[in-house]
């Protein structure tokens, strides 16, 4: 038996890099995958369609993590469309490089609205569901840098 077997997991930016290697990872493990993507619509809806060909039941969502009521909205659909939520990786996140006195407030906002903003809109979402189902996992990735500050990384 697989680690995953069984196990339905929401992975929120996974159409490239880290995020879609937790989502062919947990696949891999035997979870059923819904993720998210928001600008990379070709490369969200080519990891649906390898996972389903690898036999992963897969679905790729188009929304925007950091907008509450797309959250809840996404939280909502994923139920319906796989019936629970097992595992939630808050994974979304974008960087806007450089020093912080040439750092605009919009690009700032714009950090905060997809790093953590997204964290609250996910985790409230599937919250009440998990405790309704008296179980779940919920994983937050963070960069290295939120540890070790670099450089002109604001």
């Amino acid at each position: 038996m697989k680690l995953l077997e069984g196990k339905i997991a929401l992975i929120t930016g996974a159409s490239r890099g880290i995020g879609r290697g937790i989502a062919k990872a947990f696949a891999a493990q035997g979870a059923a995958v819904a993720f998210t993507y928001l600008s990379s619509v070709e490369k969200g809806q080519a990891l649906e369609a390898e996972l389903a060909g690898e036999g992963i039941r897969a679905k790729g969502y188009r929304s925007d993590a950091s907008d509450f009521d797309q959250a809840q909205a996404l939280v909502d659909e994923v139920i319906k469309d796989f019936g629970r939520i097992d595992i939630l990786v808050n994974n979304a996140g974008i960087t806007r490089d450089g020093l912080l006195m040439r750092m605009s407030k919009d690009q700032w906002d714009a950090v905060i609205h997809a790093n953590l903003d997204s964290v609250f809109n996910l985790t409230k979402g599937v919250q009440r569901y998990m405790l309704k189902q008296r179980s779940g996992s919920i994983i937050n990735m963070s960069s290295v840098v939120g540890i070790k500050g670099n450089a002109g990384q604001a």
